[in-house]
């Protein structure tokens, strides 16, 4: 029978769109994008309301009159990745053409693509709190593990340090070793806490109620380079750590600071008798994605790195 690649390729398109946040650690920044308009290509809208302050009640004239605006920006998703796949028909007929093709997709999503989406969106908070430079809110220079220094004590001070700023609920992102560290203090006292990406509920680790996800030490940058797939050196595609990046223990921000979206665009899919480049399945796979972090809330993201502070 005959394969319906419309209807597949719409399939396609929802499942994966659903798995690309699943697979990202940072998938629950995603959450933030409900009121974003999308409406498909690299654009999207994002609200921004401004309000004023309380007044004083007066008891003949009543309340003093307030403004209050919501505008949409235009954003410019800047990352327009995509790959082309051909699956020979030797090996591939229509019985498991599906099966085959999902798995395939799947397992580039886990291994190459929610690896750059993490990396890019970590590096890119980096990159505008370091440049926003708020005071107290980034320390250099503190190696995990290192004799008279505490992890715990690390992470609280970031806590703090937002919390002197915001009251909300907060995440860290911490890569495996300052985690390692924080559970070795704690001897077994770590606690757990659900949370939620997703749409899946998960166990992680806590302190101070703040949930800690793991996120590996290759997604830990300051900056990434990504390469293009085409050019001598970087047609492998995916990305490394930039030149002059830094390594990151931790970074603690609100739920609600980081604005992240990522659309699958539209799924190709031509079966062999259509394919012009080669008598093969041919999948087409094109992704946007982005994150921002609107300029009234680059002093609720705290950042502890590795090396050494940058000299003037």
């Amino acid at each position: 029978m005959a394969i319906n690649t419309l209807a597949t390729a719409a399939l396609f398109q929802t499942t994966l769109d659903k798995v690309a946040i699943q697979e990202t650690v940072t998938g629950w920044m995603d959450a933030n994008a409900g009121q974003v308009r999308y409406n498909g290509g690299a654009e999207v809208k994002i609200p921004k309301v401004n309000l004023q302050g309380l007044g004083d009640y007066d008891r003949d004239s009543g309340y003093q009159q307030g403004s209050i605006t919501l505008e949409y920006e235009t954003r410019k998703m800047t990352q327009d990745r995509g790959r082309k796949f051909q699956l020979d028909p030797v090996s591939i007929d229509e019985n498991n053409f599906v099966t085959t093709a999902a798995a395939m997709m799947g397992e580039f999503q886990r291994v190459y693509v929610a690896p750059e989406i993490d990396a890019y969106r970590i590096s890119k908070i980096a990159t505008e709190t370091i440049t926003a430079n708020k005071a107290g809110m980034i320390e250099y220079g503190y190696t995990p593990g290192a004799t008279g220094t505490s992890a715990l004590r690390k992470i609280k001070e970031g806590i703090k340090a937002i919390r002197e700023r915001y009251n909300g609920p907060l995440v860290i992102h911490a890569t495996p070793t300052m985690i390692f560290e924080l559970e070795m203090e704690l001897a077994g006292k770590i606690t757990n806490i659900a949370f939620s990406k997703g749409g899946i509920d998960t166990a992680v680790p806590s302190v101070d109620g703040v949930p800690i996800v793991s996120t590996p030490s290759n997604r830990m940058y300051t900056a990434i380079t990504i390469y293009d797939g085409k050019t001598t050196g970087q047609k492998q595609g995916g990305y490394v750590k930039g030149t002059t990046a830094k390594d990151i223990n931790f970074l603690i921000c609100p739920r609600i600071t980081p604005i992240a979206v990522t659309k699958q665009d539209v799924t190709r899919i031509f079966d062999p008798t259509i394919n012009q480049n080669a008598n093969a399945w041919q999948l087409d796979y094109r992704r946007f994605h982005d994150i921002w972090v609107l300029d009234n809330k680059l002093d609720s993201i705290y950042l502890n790195i590795k090396d050494a502070a940058p000299t003037e």
